[in-house]
């Protein structure tokens, strides 16, 4: 089994190298035919005969989208990132590497970003009935263009659109009416622009090194502008979808299954050998553990379900499971935001007494078992700007002594007028799943005992729905006081975490919390090119977030914990995750454990 794995000594520089350098050159491929040529029109391919090499698996919830323009959760980023490809992508080390893009440059001032791309990626369409593939000719730069300019447009209302308000002009697209009659003025003043087929140029507010990272993302990712018009809201159903990566999606019955296919004209198919990715949409790691240990699936891994929870200690104790179960370090941090303007826990002091009555040590001895570390801040351990080693800010969640932690919440609550949690009825609400359920009774059991006049109830909400009811302008009657969350590097930096989540303009801002101060200090670190001021902004930053207004209680800092059957080889990334296309299946070895 192939997994490579560094902690981030230096990841700064590495980050900083690749943004403010040429870039190598990207492994030679086909050229595309010249624009214009008979080869150049749509052509289709049939479909492979014979049976497909497939990795199965469970999807243990719908994606909310599978549009690069509107993904913001895991389920649907890890869809988009198997079926469509950016400018740059991450390596298994995290550096930014080609994709799309050969090579990019950036001017001596730091603003203008040119970016090279290949010309051998083409855009395909898959006709579900027939099987065929058709070719719609090379992707160019005119659809990264188009691409990030409809990320902007407030019409696509994209939760990530903050992210590229560091391009010259986006903020002031993505915040406009569209009914202002200067709007189109502002679409075509967005800094970026397709110099030539192959050439597209960015013009940034202020320098960033990090940029090429963000071009890295699901959201600046080209897409075909013919096949998003003509499809409107259903232009990423089978069928209608037109994909540029390893992978386009066959079938997706809601709420039932789905199916991706290798895509034979993709530039590097020869190299892919799984043809297809399918399994059951289901909401029980139980029922998906069955299955696993029936060798109906080949792991139990995102984008389903880890190992349930209860089955840790015998998976250990398995010759064979403890043998196929991997624990490696991850760039997550699973949290439990507060609503910071729904009473009571507008007030600070209440944030701090609940954030303090988690006993993290405990929950991760007693329940989760894959070697998680508690968290006291929000930036996990391996991105730069962390302060997971700095226990001045918020050290006292995590105290050797947790019954002295415990004095303290109560001491808060009470200062804050609620002795003993007397008179607080709150709701702390999670997204559907067997293991989120079992944390938050466990911290419910918690925070029972820690107030024990408090009422504290425990709701869950499908997932879609749930993302909808936490949005920051959702109305504050209908939100829960407590939310479940995690966040997982996009990009290995801190910008990614403290910018692109909490400051007071983002869509991910779920527990609503602003402060202009905040904002200053991220918005400072994102311009600074000195990594010794800018580590201080971000710790600047997670002091003012979790020291002094704890506006999210952080519980732990993620593991992968994952089960892989022994024919199936893989590659983990720490930011992209799964790249399907580089794994392999010993076919041989998956038939003859299921007696084929």
């Amino acid at each position: 089994m192939k997994i490579k794995w560094l902690l981030f000594t230096g990841l700064l520089i590495a980050v900083l190298v690749a943004g403010a350098c040429t870039a190598p050159p990207a492994p030679a491929g086909e050229s595309a035919p010249a624009a214009g040529s008979e080869a150049a029109q749509p052509k289709a391919a049939p479909a492979e005969a014979g049976e497909k090499v497939t990795l199965d698996l469970v999807f243990s919830t719908e994606p909310p989208t599978l549009d690069p323009s509107l993904g913001t959760d895991s389920q649907s980023i890890w869809a988009i990132r198997q079926m469509f490809m950016g400018l740059t992508g991450f390596d298994e080390q995290a550096n930014v590497v080609p994709a799309l893009a050969t090579e990019w440059t950036v001017s001596e001032d730091g603003l203008t970003w040119t970016y090279k791309m290949r010309d051998d990626v083409h855009w395909v369409k898959l006709d579900p009935a027939s099987g065929e593939f058709t070719d719609l000719g090379p992707v160019t730069a005119k659809d990264v263009e188009y691409a990030v300019k409809r990320t902007l447009d407030p019409n696509t209302a994209s939760d990530y659109a903050y992210v590229l308000y560091i391009v010259q002009g986006g903020e002031e697209f993505n915040t406009a009416d569209p009914a202002a009659a200067d709007f189109d003025q502002l679409r075509d003043a967005v800094g970026v622009k397709a110099v030539d087929d192959t050439t597209v140029e960015f013009t940034l507010k202020q320098p960033a090194a990090y940029f090429p990272s963000i071009t890295g993302l699901w959201i600046t990712f080209p897409q075909n502008q013919e096949a998003v018009e003509a499809g409107g809201d259903q232009w990423t159903e089978p069928g209608n979808i037109v994909t540029n990566g390893p992978y386009t999606l066959e079938t997706w019955n809601h709420g039932a299954d789905m199916r991706y296919v290798k895509n034979p004209l993709w530039y590097d198919a020869a190299n892919v050998q799984i043809e297809a990715i399918q399994g059951p949409i289901i909401e029980s790691e139980s029922t998906a553990m069955s299955m696993y240990e029936a060798n109906e699936i080949d792991m139990m891994a995102d984008p389903g379900w880890g190992p349930p929870l209860p089955d840790m200690d015998r998976i250990k104790a398995d010759p064979q499971l403890s043998q196929e179960l991997l624990i490696a370090p991850r760039l997550c941090t699973y949290y439990y935001g507060f609503v910071n303007n729904k009473p009571p826990f507008d007030n600070p002091l209440v944030r701090k007494a609940f954030a303090a009555a988690i006993d993290r040590q405990s929950l991760i001895d007693n329940l989760l078992k894959g070697e998680q570390v508690p968290a006291h801040s929000f930036v996990s351990p391996g991105n730069f700007g962390n302060v997971a080693d700095d226990m001045s800010i918020g050290g006292w969640m995590v105290q050797e002594d947790f019954g002295a932690q415990l004095e303290q919440a109560r001491a808060w609550l009470a200062e804050a007028g609620f002795p003993e949690g007397e008179g607080m009825d709150i709701t702390l609400m999670y997204n559907t799943s067997e293991a989120h359920a079992q944390i938050a009774q466990a911290v419910q059991a918690m925070w029972a005992e820690a107030f024990p006049k408090a009422t504290i109830n425990v709701e869950n909400q499908e997932w879609q729905v749930y993302l909808k009811t936490l949005l920051p302008d959702s109305p504050v009657e209908e939100k829960p006081e407590v939310y479940r969350m995690g966040w997982c590097a996009d990009y290995p930096d801190a910008n990614n975490w403290l910018n692109e989540v909490f400051h007071s303009k983002s869509g991910q801002n779920y527990a609503v919390f602003n402060n202009p101060e905040y904002d200053a200090a991220v918005e400072q670190a994102a311009r600074e090119p000195d990594p010794a001021t800018r580590q201080e902004l971000y710790k600047q930053a997670e002091t003012l977030l979790i020291e002094d207004a704890t506006a999210i209680a952080p519980i732990y800092y993620y593991t992968y914990v994952r089960l892989y059957k022994p024919w199936v080889s893989y590659v983990i990334s720490p930011v992209t995750g799964d790249p399907v296309s580089e794994w392999t299946i010993d076919v041989e070895a998956k038939a003859a454990a299921r007696g084929q």
